[in-house]
């Protein structure tokens, strides 16, 4: 009797995971920017297990306290852990940028669709008020906004997220349009497929690829937006613990006690490093043009 034995062939998904796995491997800056935005990650979920003293606490004694055993990197003027506010910090540059990016992706990814897919004139009324977004200057845009609403967490997640919108809508409207010119999308209508079925199984998979693409090396300069407007007292209020605002107190005292400036400004160096070669090992990944091995 012959014996037949059946080998399940591995899952796509299971393929595709190892492949990226293998690919990012060969990226030695990949390597080095996943673990940096895993670190960067981990101390922010995990803050609260992390920091050694309450972050906005202040203490009469140790007011600008150089780095010891008890307070890592010092305090500031207020008496307050250095090290504790800048771990707890962390959390508000990533809430900013993830909540801003995705809320720009998402609307992006609408309008871009729209705008690939609609009629010319709505088309042309489109990119109208993208280049009128655009037009404006980021941080000028981001003083007039906070500077009519008042300076909030709200505001910044608001001004990065309307400055992305176009950017996202952009790139997904050329790409869409390359594609409504392929042979298979006019076969896929010939066989009487809806423009739904059209965008969400042939024209959307192939496009968001690029845009995470986009979102994920657009986080490091997220980062420093926040960074930079909270260090200009547009920011979080305090005493919200904020890379930038420990920032601007280690300024005011730079020639004094350095290391305040040194102790934030070297997450946000972090941060920035990782986010930026990981993005940049994603695009030579998924970008076959950029695939060092093809």
């Amino acid at each position: 009797m012959v014996r037949v034995e059946i080998i399940r062939p591995e899952p796509n998904d299971a393929v595709a995971t190892g492949t990226f796995l293998r690919q990012l491997r060969k990226n030695r800056l990949g390597v080095l920017g996943a673990l940096l935005v895993v670190l960067v990650f981990v101390s922010a979920f995990f803050a609260p297990l992390i920091i050694t003293h309450d972050p906005i606490k202040i203490m009469v004694g140790p007011r600008l306290a150089p780095p010891s055993l008890d307070f890592l990197l010092g305090t500031d003027q207020l008496g307050r852990d250095t090290f504790s506010r800048v771990i707890m910090g962390g959390r508000i540059p990533l809430l900013v940028a993830f909540a801003s990016l995705g809320s720009a992706l998402a609307v992006g990814v609408v309008l871009g669709l729209i705008a690939g897919f609609g009629p010319r004139w709505l088309d042309n009324l489109l990119l109208l008020v993208f280049d009128t977004i655009r037009s404006f200057p980021g941080i000028i845009f981001a003083l007039a906004i906070i500077a009519l609403v008042g300076p909030s967490l709200a505001s910044i997640i608001f001004v990065i997220a309307m400055t992305s919108v176009p950017i996202y809508a952009r790139v997904l409207r050329t790409q869409a349009q390359g594609l409504l010119s392929s042979e298979y999308i006019a076969a896929e209508r010939s066989m009487g497929a809806g423009t739904a079925r059209i965008l969400g199984v042939h024209v959307l998979p192939n496009v968001i690829g690029p845009l995470l693409i986009l979102v994920s090396m657009d986080v490091p300069a997220v980062i420093a937006w926040e960074a930079g407007l909270s260090f200009l007292g547009m920011g979080v209020r305090p005493p919200t613990p904020d890379w930038g605002a420990v920032l601007n107190d280690g300024y005011s005292y730079i020639n004094q006690t350095p290391w305040l400036v040194i102790g934030s400004g070297i997450p946000i160096v972090l941060a920035t490093l990782g986010f930026t070669f990981l993005g940049e090992a994603l695009r030579d990944i998924f970008d076959p043009k950029l695939r060092k091995d093809l």
